[in-house]
């Protein structure tokens, strides 16, 4: 099966999901082609069998801001002439799913040529934020009508989806995943002893994101001033993103600087992961928490709001805590609960990676797309 997926280069769940599903195709037999303005960020180190075409937006004096839809699409159309590929996977509705559709209509007007398949897979924001916001929302709309079937990555997304934008087509669920021979605890000594070192600290603290409003950095550090009211907690942040000043001075505001450490994003998690003792995630929307399922994955236990598809992923009380995105004491007493209870913190740790092995890994989820690509003729 020749596969082309399209997704965005930059750190983002939506973008990772998508280099390893391209990944675990090669890997399956397939011939998985990735579409991106760029080489994907989990992609870098290592391309594992997937063919990259890289989109080249040109500079025209005549246009104030770039046309990235209208080259996507073309090179869409180039590689599926190219490598006749059977499917077109857009992750991520905004602009994917329209460029997606505009390449099948044009391969449509070619004589002989091979129409594959359009399939949109949506990941979050791309609805609950972007997708839905009047500017966008009928061209969304009509994007993923004009789907030949339509993913979510939980129920919740799912059913924002047909809230939001009304849409006539049917979404059907595939959750995202983790490859999970990879993503497993791996601890190392020497980086648990610098970001963490024993004499001035008990326990580490660490978020991952892309720094936008919506993963409300600065509340992960408000969570965690509470949590170092009562323990000698260290905190990582990695990632890089806009409100990344905003969170300099909250640091700063309250005098945190020697106890936090901001890193740039992680090519490979695990090692900072499995040095963890506790996973902040108090987002204000996840419409699936792709970040908590790795640190579950890693045995760390995660405090995390209850939004969108976390209620899905996590179980409150056995496999992490889940509080109000506004209740910051209470986050922060389940994670001072957890760091100062070592048994529980054991539990939680331990059936947290075995949920993630029962339904997340990539065993149980890639045959359902690959099932999907059979079911719409590919």
């Amino acid at each position: 099966m020749r596969v082309g997926i399209v997704c965005y280069a930059s750190l983002g769940g939506s973008g990772i999901v998508a280099t390893e599903l391209a990944r675990h195709l090669a890997r399956r037999g397939h011939e998985a082609h990735l579409l991106s303005s760029d080489i994907p960020f989990r992609l870098r180190a290592d391309p594992g069998g997937v063919v990259l075409h890289t989109v080249e937006t040109p500079d025209y004096p005549l246009f104030h801001e770039p046309q990235y839809v209208i080259s996507l699409a073309t090179r869409i159309v180039q590689t599926a002439r190219e490598r006749q590929l059977d499917v077109i996977h857009a992750h991520y509705a905004v602009p994917h799913a329209t460029a997606a559709y505009l390449a099948r209509e044009i391969l449509r007007t070619e004589c002989g040529g091979r129409i594959p398949a359009v399939i949109t897979t949506l990941h979050g924001t791309d609805i609950t934020l972007i997708g839905s916001n009047p500017a966008f929302a009928d061209t969304v709309r009509f994007s993923i009508d004009r789907s030949d079937a339509v993913t979510a990555v939980s129920e919740s997304l799912r059913r924002d989806t047909i809230e939001r934008l009304g849409t006539a087509a049917p979404v059907r669920v595939i959750p995202n995943f983790l490859d999970c021979e990879r993503f497993r605890r791996a601890f190392d000594a020497g980086l648990r002893g610098r970001l963490c070192p024993q004499a001035d600290y008990d326990a580490l603290v660490v978020h991952l994101s892309n720094f936008r409003p919506v993963k409300r950095v600065d509340a992960v550090v408000g969570v965690f001033r509470r949590i170092r009211e009562r323990i000698r907690a260290r905190l990582v942040l990695a990632g890089d993103g806009p409100d990344g000043v905003k969170v300099l001075d909250e640091i700063e505001t309250h005098g945190l600087g020697r106890d936090v450490e901001i890193l740039p994003p992680q090519e490979d998690v695990v090692p900072l992961l499995s040095v963890a003792d506790l996973f902040l995630l108090p987002s204000l929307q996840e419409s699936f928490g792709l970040a908590a399922l790795e640190a579950m994955a890693c045995k760390v236990p995660v405090v995390a709001s209850s939004v969108g598809g976390l209620p899905e992923v996590l179980t409150h009380g056995v496999t992490g805590m889940l509080h109000p995105p506004d209740d910051l004491d209470g986050m922060a007493a389940s994670s001072i609960r957890l760091l100062s209870d070592r048994a529980a913190h054991a539990a939680m740790a331990r059936e947290g990676r075995r949920a993630v092995a029962s339904r997340y890994c990539a065993d149980a989820i890639v045959p359902q797309y690959e099932a999907l690509y059979r079911e719409l003729g590919a």
